[in-house]
């Protein structure tokens, strides 16, 4: 792997795993009204387009990391939509 390509990964791996503690955070409390919706829905937009562009560009740092963003972001809004009465 050349330095490159690692460094995306490392980039990727980074901004992927800041929504991690937000998941643990919201399952932990079984809360999620602090989370805002629309946000969520524009991140998860944006994320997919950020899919579309790393295979139109063919990069799999891009990819991956935004697969992985993706889910977790479609996790916050599950999380959102299930804890809502709580």
């Amino acid at each position: 792997m050349d330095s490159v390509t690692f460094l995306g990964y490392a980039a990727g791996a980074l901004t992927t795993v800041s929504l991690l503690p937000q998941v643990i955070k919201i399952w932990r409390s079984r809360s999620a009204g602090d989370i805002s919706l629309v946000m969520f829905i524009v991140f998860s937009i944006g994320i997919t387009l950020w899919i579309i562009y790393g295979f139109a560009i063919d990069s799999m740092p891009v990819i991956v990391a935004n697969f992985v963003s993706l889910f977790l972001g479609l996790v916050i809004l599950w999380l959102k939509f299930k804890f809502r009465h709580h």
